[in-house]
């Protein structure tokens, strides 16, 4: 497609599962890693797809991009992650051209999030926009729809109180902590991962509990020694996990891997210990129930938990959707103007050959011709015949799609797709 419109040639799809249907197991075997996610776009690349974006966070992995039937998106997640087409019909949604726009605006604006208000998301979408520019394969369509969806979260950051209050994973993760675990700022608390829930909810931890009794532990330590350094926390080698966990009353496991990091084997304690696990998939195996001391809660059930400052925030959903319609609308137009813009440049083309045949003639029929005054005035009426039908067809009173092959019809135009 060199027109980058929704057509009948190629529609625009958004393939995908969330927590809603998929739980925290399934949703581990078709998250994307950096990797995947690169192998996979350049699959798509390759198939003749000139339009993706793919996104995976511990909520939701999704595709949106165009395809003549969404099997070909679907084929391209399962043939990169560990999950096979039977699981992903199972709990999947498939939305098809303005469907699909209006999930992306959803998605990227929070009104979809497992917590309402979570803008972690939009920084995803940003991530899966340069990554699809770097691969060649974000046309003007993807890179218009992105940059609208980035507009409106903006605007109802800025307009509405829907993320106002800490509600995130790393916030309700404390908040259970709070609730379920006594004297907790005297307790000993392990952070096991520092990525950016690990930031997060280090920061909540410092700032909800009082606690200055944490101890960080990361693969790299180094990315440790960072925030250690920014709070005055104790950071421990990858190597001290069995001794630290004997120490902890709660572990906070926000690693990120493929596998569990977690297992039965490491835990070695007597006391009762806490374990909350923040990762997609599950980094704390199964097994680990087992232990009569241990108690271990994963982000779906933290994410249940409802406070008032949930509550509160529903009340600015009409808000955040009118703000959605009104950048929606915008972004619908362009389309449409996309959608005429070969045939205005078609019919242009055509009026200037009529022209200079017409110049040509007359130029050889009257020895005075002035061909520089007639070039002129011939410019001005082509510019003026081509903005009546160029605002003929932006009128939405007008069935642009009947106008649009009547206008090809009349003058015979060769159209290119």
């Amino acid at each position: 497609m060199k027109d980058y419109h929704i057509s009948k040639h190629s529609s625009f799809y958004t393939i995908g599962l969330n927590y809603k249907k998929a739980d925290a197991r399934l949703r581990g075997k078709f998250s994307l890693e950096d990797a995947s996610m690169v192998a996979l776009l350049s699959a798509a690349k390759n198939q003749g797809i000139d339009g993706l974006l793919a996104t995976s966070t511990c909520n939701r992995t999704e595709l949106h991009g165009f395809a003549q039937h969404p099997f070909q998106l679907i084929k391209l997640l399962c043939d990169h992650t560990q999950g096979t087409v039977e699981e992903f019909q199972e709990v999947a949604y498939v939305y098809k051209n303005k469907d699909a726009i209006s999930h992306l605006f959803k998605v990227g604006t929070g009104l979809d999030s497992q917590i309402l208000g979570d803008f972690e998301i939009i920084s995803q979408i940003k991530q899966s926009f340069n990554r699809s520019k770097k691969i060649g394969i974000a046309n003007p369509f993807i890179e218009r729809l992105c940059n609208s969806v980035i507009q409106a979260s903006k605007r109802i950051k800025t307009e509405t109180e829907i993320s106002s209050g800490a509600t995130s994973v790393a916030f309700a993760s404390v908040q259970y902590i709070l609730n379920n675990v006594p004297d907790i700022s005297k307790k000993n608390i392990l952070l096991f991962g520092t990525g950016k829930i690990g930031r997060n909810t280090c920061e909540n931890l410092i700032k909800h509990t009082k606690n200055s009794h944490i101890t960080l532990i990361n693969r790299t330590k180094d990315k440790a020694e960072k925030i250690a350094g920014k709070f005055n926390l104790v950071v421990k080698d990858y190597g001290d996990l069995q001794t630290e966990i004997r120490n902890s009353d709660v572990l906070i496991v926000a690693t990120g891997a493929q596998s569990p990091t977690i297992s039965k084997e490491l835990i070695y304690t007597k006391k009762p210990l806490l374990i909350l696990d923040l990762s997609i998939p599950k980094n704390v195996a199964d097994d680990v129930k087992e232990l009569n001391n241990v108690t271990a809660i994963h982000l779906d059930h933290l994410s249940q938990i409802t406070d008032e400052t949930l509550e509160r925030r529903k009340q600015f959903i009409p808000h955040a959707e009118a703000i959605i319609e009104v950048i929606k609308e915008d972004f619908n137009q362009w389309l449409e103007t996309r959608k005429f813009a070969p045939v205005i440049k078609a019919l242009n083309q055509k009026l200037k050959t009529m022209k200079e045949e017409e110049m040509d003639y007359q130029s050889k029929k009257h020895a005075d011709f002035n061909e520089e005054q007639a070039d002129i005035i011939s410019n001005r009426i082509i510019q003026k015949i081509t903005k009546q039908f160029a605002n003929h067809l932006k009128d939405d009173t007008v069935d642009a799609d009947t106008s649009l092959a009547l206008i090809q019809k009349v003058f015979q135009l060769e159209i290119e797709i």
